[in-house]
């Protein structure tokens, strides 16, 4: 057999393993100028072409997709379509590759334009895990900008992350949590913390952010400035995690003495980037174009660990159900979760608000739903490692018809009329029904 990027040899199980049954989301940077290559016709629209193709190919492997989208094109090409330039926009760099300053108001009206029409494709939470909602600066890392006047930093970053909230409004949004955030300094990186960087972020997560942070592993990078960040925002805000050194090119093992990584050997830096993770508490992790064989190949114990034990892993330990009622009665119902993962169900967020809720079901003997009870009181965002939290719940069976059921349980989604949203972590038998519902005791109703 050969490696592909789907297709890859686990020693650990010695067996391939496609990646994508360990993954959930592909993140994909592109630009705006593939996206909308003349004004007003979105790559989107047409299935030819090329992000069109990869989106369905990832679709099809049962994932979703997160995007960000680049403007600034230095050490790459223009990002920007040209129609923005003929437009009258303000730009720097070369009359090859233009980037806009972003503080340019010809500019600020034509992006403008743009993400209303990326969000209206894509604000879609079953096809889109979360959008990279900032996409300036240098490779769209938000550092090294370059602003028309200095003086708009922050009036750049109220108007970009307010765009994004005003149309994404089911999807989560995400910035960088770097001590560079929106900051002028060309060399992208300086051991000080410019003094703008947290009330920068602060704008984005006014406006309904969450943490996403790219450095993970790098030592030189990911600091105490930034961990700070990972602190206080702990089980406040999820954290998306990316490594930072690209084994292939980087000299990891010259520039991160702290982690004492030994040349050609990739599995020091996953071991690094892991246990930042595990310090960060973050929610999702990344195999990375390029990196994604080391991890199957060399540290796939840590692939199983963060399936284990990272983000949320949320479950039932004790349910107490009545086994019989009559009909139109108010049943008792007293219930404990427990969350195995060092991560947290992130309910709290503006975009998801509290639309995941414990769910009480009755089912006939063909397993199907015939009554929904929904636990308002849940907030799986308080659920944390080491604290399990215990629900009373009086339910109403008015409207049961007299006879057998089975209770179930499940975590739903109430804006999808109650269908299962999240898995819970439990074991996959003859009671974790197709639908997600976990089945328990019968219920007789007289």
């Amino acid at each position: 057999e050969e490696r592909g990027y789907d297709h890859m040899y686990v020693p650990d199980l010695a067996k391939y393993v496609k990646v994508s049954d360990y993954a959930s989301s592909c993140y994909l940077r592109t630009n705006w100028k593939t996206l909308e290559p003349q004004k007003g016709k979105y790559a989107w629209d047409d299935p030819s072409s090329d992000i069109s193709r990869i989106i369905k190919s990832v679709h099809d492997r049962g994932l979703r997709i997160a995007l960000r989208v680049l403007v600034d094109g230095r050490d790459q090409k223009q990002n920007t379509p040209e129609f923005v330039f003929d437009e009258g926009c303000k730009w720097y760099n070369t009359a090859n590759n233009k980037c806009p300053y972003p503080d340019d108001q010809v500019f600020q009206k034509h992006y403008g334009e743009f993400i209303e029409a990326f969000a209206r494709q894509y604000n879609d939470p079953d096809k889109v895990d979360f959008i990279d909602g900032y996409g300036l600066g240098k490779w769209g890392e938000s550092h090294a900008m370059i602003y028309a006047n200095d003086g708009n930093k922050f009036q750049v970053m109220e108007w970009i992350t307010a765009l994004y909230a005003r149309h994404f409004t089911k999807v989560p949004l995400v910035i960088n949590y770097h001590r560079m955030l929106g900051d002028t300094y060309q060399d992208s990186w300086q051991e000080t913390v410019p003094p703008d960087a947290e009330p920068l972020l602060n704008i984005a997560l006014n406006n309904g952010y969450i943490l996403r942070h790219d450095a993970f592993g790098m030592s030189g990078y990911y600091k105490d400035w930034e961990k700070n960040i990972a602190l206080k925002y702990r089980y406040k805000l999820p954290i998306i995690m990316e490594g930072g050194w690209v084994t292939d090119t980087h000299r990891y093992w010259y520039f991160d003495d702290a982690y004492r990584y030994r040349e050609g050997h990739p599995e020091d830096v996953r071991k690094g980037e892991f246990e930042d993770s595990m310090l960060a508490c973050v929610n999702t992790m990344d195999f990375r174009l390029g990196e994604t064989e080391s991890w199957f190949e060399k540290t796939f114990s840590y692939v199983q660990r963060f399936i284990a034990e990272g983000g949320y892993r949320l479950y039932p330990d004790m349910v107490s159900l009545p086994v019989s009622a009559n009909g139109g009665q108010d049943v008792t119902v007293v219930h404990r979760w427990r969350n195995m993962g060092w991560g947290y169900c992130p309910t709290n967020i503006r975009t998801w608000n509290q639309k995941y809720k414990v769910a009480f079901a009755l089912l006939n003997d063909n397993n199907e739903v015939k009554k929904i009870f929904v636990d308002e009181q849940t907030d799986l965002s308080t659920w944390l490692k080491e604290a399990p939290t215990t629900y009373t719940t009086k339910l109403n069976l008015k409207g049961v018809s007299v006879g057998a059921y089975s209770w179930a349980v499940g975590l739903v989604d109430v804006t999808k009329d109650n269908e299962i949203g999240l898995e819970m972590a439990v074991n996959k038998d003859a009671n974790l029904l197709d639908s997600g519902w976990l089945k328990l005791q019968t219920l007789t109703v007289k």
